[in-house]
């Protein structure tokens, strides 16, 4: 039988949500024809990132590219618990009068991806999880959280309204992201406003000061009364990432008994990068069950 939040008290103190957060309206971008599928970016990143894979599906799906709130083009908000982001895509949903639809994420999207379908598992077609174990944080992964809050100190740390080019900006970045490719990733949330000036799209503060909740498990596994079935699920796992795990397979199976994992050859944690194409085959699979 579907899951259910019963245990909403204990979801929320351990995701730092509140129930009656304000939910908001998202930015988003959409393209193609043919049943809806929603894909969800992760941490840094943005609607943007996925706009290549989206006009690779869009003969086979209409593509809905949300920003998630602190993210992009969305509004800034202090909290970003995984409720709160699972209610903003709720509330898109409603307003584009959307049914039944196909739902994918990468990391802290996948996450989101997964409570959204532990929560409204009726709302969906299929789900696909693109590298990140959404229930435990492996120990091997605190590196990865000190990166994260250095990579956010760095941003909060440059006042925009003082740059006087992208060059400069990424000169004081490059002091702390010394990898080119996740540099010019970070850069791409700095704009111009209409006035000229530098600004960053991301709220770095808000998602600093919710690092440990977006980083961390949804919750245990065991805490979730039933079973998520009724759809096609996909895990994919970059071979070269730690972020999804062999030995989290078995708490995944016992919340979505009908996951497929699959390993995506030479691809690190950024799959949709490292493998766009192999990504794409795996979303078209949802055409085929």
């Amino acid at each position: 039988m579907p899951c259910t939040w019963d245990l909403k008290t204990l979801y929320n103190s351990i995701n730092g949500n509140s129930p009656d957060k304000d939910r908001m309206k998202l930015f988003f971008r959409k393209y193609g024809k043919g049943p809806v599928l929603v894909i969800l970016h992760g941490l840094f990143g943005s609607s943007g990132n996925w706009v290549s894979v989206a006009r690779d599906l869009s003969n086979s799906f209409t593509v809905y590219l949300p920003d998630l709130r602190n993210h992009g083009l969305s509004p800034h908000s202090d909290s970003n618990g995984y409720d709160d982001m699972c209610g903003d895509l709720h509330e898109l949903v409603k307003a584009e009068k959307i049914g039944k639809f196909f739902l994918a994420g990468h990391s802290m999207g996948g996450k989101c991806a997964a409570a959204f379908a532990i929560k409204w598992p009726e709302l969906l077609s299929g789900l696909l999880v693109a590298d990140i174990s959404p229930f435990r944080q492996n120990a091997r992964l605190e590196k990865e959280f000190t990166k994260h809050r250095e990579i956010l100190d760095a941003i909060a740390g440059i006042n925009p309204a003082e740059l006087r080019s992208r060059m400069e900006a990424e000169g004081i970045i490059a002091r702390t992201i010394a990898d080119e490719k996740l540099r010019g990733f970070i850069m791409k949330n700095l704009e111009r406003g209409d006035d000229n000036s530098f600004r960053w799209r991301l709220n770095a503060k808000a998602l600093s000061d919710n690092l440990r909740i977006i980083a961390g498990p949804l919750q245990a596994p065991a805490l979730y009364s039933g079973q998520v079935s009724g759809f096609p699920v996909i895990f994919l796992r970059g071979e070269l990432s730690p972020y999804l795990p062999e030995e989290d397979f078995n708490g995944i199976r016992s919340v979505f008994p009908a996951a497929d994992f699959v390993e995506v050859k030479g691809a690190g944690h950024w799959i949709h990068s490292d493998a766009r194409e192999e990504v794409v085959r795996c979303l078209k699979m949802f055409l085929d069950y």
